[in-house]
């Protein structure tokens, strides 16, 4: 027997947003298969491609068939795919936050001009660009703000990534520390992951950051650090990654580019604004830190010279 479809569809993006990380929670009282619902995080995580383009242009960029989306929108409650396209459509309608979306797809697709060298340069600067309009057309005040005060008052945090995220776990660390104490790369002593893991209270901090294709470790890290009682704080690019089911607030990086790998610009954006947003939640402390640190870096220069 068919399964019953969703009695009152979403008529908004984020509705629909809601909706997505609710199915990837086994939290909305129905269920998608894992395909379908990588397909519907896809659509509401663009949503200017989801409005503008055809039912064959997303199946054919989904690698899907165009009837798999028409079954995906009946699911979800809508009438048929159309139905389910105007939520999109009204949203880049009404909206001017995608105003920067629409604008850095006109610039995308003009034609190259100019020498080869410079372009290569212009061309990531203004794709890094759009990913960075794609994080600031999905945030969520109320889950930066929960973020930011669990960055700021843990006792302690832990920050995982591996390959390229290790760097960006690197730079998350370094800075944080710069504000707060007890921060630091999850397995810094390289004694394991499980050991780090298991030296952490309930209520501790545990970031964890990664992207298509998601490295299993990492994800099993963040589903261990929630079963052992620490938060988890999710930095990744799908609400279909497997990051997002144990973490108490996850955030979505896009990062489509030219780039021969996954492109970590807008990553860096929002990890420096996250940060910006602990100081502040900090205040004196964290200037109070801040001017420890220059004071102790100029003690040792001293003993140097």
């Amino acid at each position: 027997m068919p399964e019953e479809a969703v009695a009152e569809p979403p008529r908004t993006i984020e509705d629909l947003r809601a909706l997505a990380l609710s199915v990837g929670r086994d939290e909305a009282g129905f269920s998608l298969g894992s395909k379908a619902h990588d397909v519907f995080a896809k659509l509401v995580e663009a949503p200017e491609q989801s409005a503008v383009r055809s039912i064959s242009e997303l199946a054919n960029q989904f690698g899907i068939n165009p009837s798999t989306l028409t079954r995906l929108a009946k699911r979800l409650g809508f009438e048929g795919f159309s139905d389910f396209q105007a939520v999109f459509r009204k949203a880049i309608a009404d909206d001017q936050q995608y105003f920067y979306s629409r604008q850095a797809g006109r610039l995308m697709a003009a034609p190259s001009v100019g020498n080869a060298e410079v372009e290569a340069f212009e061309q990531l600067a203004r794709e890094t660009s759009a990913n960075v309009d794609g994080f600031l057309g999905q945030l969520d005040g109320a889950s930066l703000q929960g973020a930011t005060r669990l960055l700021a008052s843990a006792r302690r945090v832990r920050v995982h990534g591996v390959r390229q995220f290790h760097s960006l776990a690197s730079f998350l660390t370094y800075c944080l520390g710069m504000v707060r104490s007890d921060v630091a790369l999850l397995d810094a002593p390289r004694l394991g992951v499980a050991e780090a893991l298991s030296q952490l209270d309930p209520g501790d901090v545990v970031i964890v950051a990664s992207c298509a294709p998601y490295t299993r470790s990492v994800a099993e890290v963040g589903r261990i650090a929630a079963a052992n009682g620490q938060t988890v704080i999710a930095i990744t690019d799908s609400r279909s990654s497997p990051l997002v089911p144990p973490a108490e607030h996850a955030f979505f990086i896009p990062h489509a580019s030219s780039f021969y790998s996954n492109s970590m610009g807008a990553y860096v954006v929002f990890c420096e604004a996250l940060l910006n947003l602990v100081a502040r939640e900090l205040g004196d402390k964290a200037l109070n830190s801040l001017a420890g640190r220059e004071r102790l870096i100029a003690e040792m220069k001293v003993e140097v010279g």
